[in-house]
């Protein structure tokens, strides 16, 4: 028999990836000769990619998929089934979209066997092929595959080892034989069940850096919290193609409009611009035009294309101390999108006009073409608003103080409104922490918090407002930002609290935004802004993205969405399209696949923000610890920002940093923990220590790897009531260590 490449082929094919090469030689009636020459033939197949070897040593094509083989749910279609994708995919180019269906036991009657498959889990799977198209039928749920963690390289007396980056892991591992490793290196890596004497092994998956790199601090917070680095390089590509869209039917020339941008000195990107002048209809005197310009992200990313994907998958951009993980590549976020003074930029607008008394009597969205007149810092703006601009600055934003200052009158206007509507007035101080090249932390400050800031913060709030009330009034498929009310039981917490403090809120009082900032106003009367601004903080629910609408308390708004930050966060390039079909401004909005997503959407941009938040407060934990680290010994005043069984938490003023205080350091008497006055009691001496309270506490430990820093308290308890129970250990009370401090406790539980 005369072998050739079709005739194996049709054998491997046949034989639906189950034929190792015995199977294949029965198949194809080969003997003697043919036999070598098919192995051969086979060899050539496999380096040539038209032939996969499995690791079952029988072979498929590469442009068939197995029988049977795992999945990971990637996404719901346009009719709500599940599409999945191999788990491993060893082809080229982008990996197959298969069909799942989940099949009925017939062993169990009416119970569905994906009853717990969902986007994100993995499931085994038979595959059949129809047509060009790929069918799975679900055969068992896997989860989400093997936990991976970040985890530093330490070396000790037994050896290498591996010890998680994350604040609450307690055990090192031992990696597994045969890995090259180097004390301090990074690593990503997976449990294994193996154990070597006691020891659980790891799998080493990755080699990320090292961890005395001066900018480890921010690469660890990204990768535990699995933040997405980098981008592909389609994505790049297809960034790198794209060019300034220019006037079309559905886009305005507004470059005659005076827009500005305002934003912090060292913004890399301006992708808002503003505009205000008193409105000359008659019938609306004294009232004002606002503008606001948002950079036109939609005109270069079109649904479901490389570009759309990949800023699904982040879901928002990350703000590290030193650097920054963004949406979208630098080509859109840093250029095309960046709404830079006198450069054409297409954009989209909304006119809104208020009346005297600042309430908003109408709008109009539009796709435009504009050309930004200057670019201000929130420092320059405020001098001119206050009329004592320097000589140098007052000369540079020449051209446009008189818009400044009509922009400045407009929110004045404006206020009047927001007081009536009385947001939630919490004001929590922010920190800065600056990074230099090198990546060492060379200051902690403050954040300034001027009226150019609140000014910009209220015109992007009624732009916000207006998508959604345009949006909603012609019952558009849409992302809500919600914000639902606190649930009675963290109320009834505060109002336990609060006489503690001298303070009380009536039980049968109804919760409103108002009702809390009569609080805090009383709070801050006797110094308590901070210890009840945290208290309320920690009532309020989190916000979240939605297709439903459930109003958002904290602003005190019905209507609400994010429209103002597209190049940073999907969820606005999700109302831009929304915006653009709904109103005929072009033929990339909302497509068919995109509204049947809405829920998913939603639910996994919620993730990706969480994630996102959680990644900036570790860094900026990581970076204080190490900014912290040539201080131990050194006393530090600050706020007592929790209290539990296992003793305090306690921010400091000069940094803000978060530490905790074991109970051992609090003397050699047992504590009880208060809920009610969420205090740790003395009970032999009654002596307290209350969340709020001012203290001082000195450094003992700083962990620039996990960013933990324990303190111990300085500042002797308050004079208090003993408690009339006697303590019994482990019930409710904690007993000191009366020995050598060991502690295990690393940075903040709250």
């Amino acid at each position: 028999m005369k072998l050739n490449h079709d005739k194996i082929i049709a054998a491997v094919r046949k034989g639906g990836g189950r034929f190792g090469k015995r199977e294949l030689v029965r198949e194809l009636g080969l003997s003697g000769e043919d036999r070598r020459e098919l192995r051969h033939m086979l060899s050539q197949m496999v380096e040539s990619g038209k032939l996969i070897r499995t690791d079952r040593k029988s072979y498929r094509m590469a442009d068939e998929l197995p029988n049977v083989m795992v999945l990971r749910i990637d996404h719901l279609d346009t009719h709500g089934d599940m599409i999945g994708i191999p788990a491993r995919w060893d082809g080229e180019g982008e990996p197959p979209h298969i069909l799942v269906i989940e099949k009925t036991s017939h062993k169990k009657p009416g119970k569905q066997a994906g009853a717990k498959l969902g986007v994100g889990n993995r499931a085994l799977c038979r595959i059949s092929r129809h047509g060009d198209d790929y069918q799975a039928e679900l055969i068992k749920v896997l989860g989400s595959g093997p936990k991976r963690e970040l985890g530093v390289v330490i070396k000790g007396g037994r050896g290498m080892r591996i010890r998680p980056v994350s604040k609450g892991s307690r055990y090192d591992y031992l990696p597994e034989r045969g890995v090259k490793l180097n004390a301090q290196d990074l690593v990503m890596f997976e449990l294994t069940s193996a154990r070597h004497k006691g020891d659980r092994i790891a799998r080493i998956v990755e080699h990320i850096g090292t961890a005395d790199s001066p900018r480890a601090a921010s690469i660890i917070s990204l990768f535990e919290h699995n933040v997405p680095v980098g981008f592909e390089p389609q994505e790049l590509k297809a960034a790198k193609r794209l060019k300034l869209v220019g006037l079309d039917k559905h886009r305005e020339d507004i470059r005659d409009v005076p827009l500005l941008t305002i934003d912090p000195e060292d913004a890399r990107d301006f992708d808002d611009a503003i505009f205000a002048h008193p409105d000359t209809a008659k019938a609306n005197k004294d009232g004002w035009v606002v503008w606001v310009a948002i950079a036109d992200v939609a005109a270069y990313v079109p649904p479901g294309s490389v570009l759309d994907k990949g800023a699904f998958k982040r879901g928002n951009s990350v703000y590290l101390p030193d650097r920054v993980e963004p949406m979208l590549p630098e080509e859109l976020s840093a250029d095309l999108c960046s709404l830079r003074p006198n450069e054409d930029r297409a954009c989209l607008a909304v006119r809104m006009r208020f009346n005297a008394e600042g309430d908003q009597i109408g709008h109009k969205f539009v796709r435009g073409l504009m050309r930004s007149h200057a670019r201000l810092t929130y420092g320059q703006a405020q001098t001119i608003f206050a009329d004592n601009a320097p000589e140098d600055t007052a000369k540079a934003a020449l051209p446009v103080a008189d818009h400044l200052r009509d922009i400045f009158k407009a929110y004045q206007c404006l206020l009047k409104a927001r007081e009536r509507r009385a947001p939630l007035n919490i004001e929590v101080p922010e920190r800065r922490v600056k990074v230099n090249e090198r990546g060492e932390v060379v200051s902690i400050t403050v954040k300034d918090r001027f009226d150019a800031h609140k000014l910009v913060e209220e015109f992007m709030i009624q732009a916000n407002v207006c998508a959604a009330q345009a949006l909603d009034k012609k019952k558009a498929d849409m992302i809500w930002r919600d914000h639902e009310p606190p649930e009675i039981e963290k109320v009834q917490g505060l109002a336990d609290f609060l006489p503690a403090l001298d303070l009380k809120w009536s039980k049968g009082e109804r919760v409103t935004t108002r009702r809390f900032n009569k609080l805090l106003a009383v709070a801050a009367e006797r110094d308590l802004t901070e210890t009840v601004g945290m208290s309320v903080l920690r009532t309020q629910m989190k916000a979240y993205y939605s297709p439903k609408n459930a109003g958002h308390f904290g602003l005190n708004l019905t209507h609400y969405t994010h429209f103002t930050s597209p190049i940073r966060r999907y969820a606005d390039l999700i109302v831009h399209r929304a915006l653009i079909k709904t109103f005929d401004l072009g033929e990339d909005g909302t497509s068919k696949e995109e509204a049947s997503r809405l829920a998913e959407i939603s639910e996994h941009i919620s993730d990706t923000e969480r994630r996102a938040m959680a990644a900036e407060r570790d860094a900026k934990d990581r970076y204080i610890a190490s900014y912290l680290k040539d201080r131990i010994g050194a006393s530090f005043h600050g706020r007592i920002a929790g209290v539990t069984r296992a003793g305090l938490f306690v921010q400091l003023d000069e940094t803000g940093a978060d530490g905790f205080v074991p109970i051992s350091q609090l003397g050699l008497e047992r504590f009880l923990f208060d809920e009610k006055s969420k205090s740790l009691i003395g009970t032999e001496t009654g002596g307290t220590y209350k969340f709020g309270r001012r203290v001082e506490v000195k450094l003992m430990e700083a962990m620039p790897l996990t960013g933990g820093l324990i303190f111990e308290v300085l500042t002797q308890p308050e004079k208090g009531k003993i408690p009339k129970r006697r303590p019994h250990h482990g019930h409710g009370y904690a007993k000191p260590h009366r020995g050598k401090h060991k502690h295990k406790h690393k940075g903040r539980r709250r």
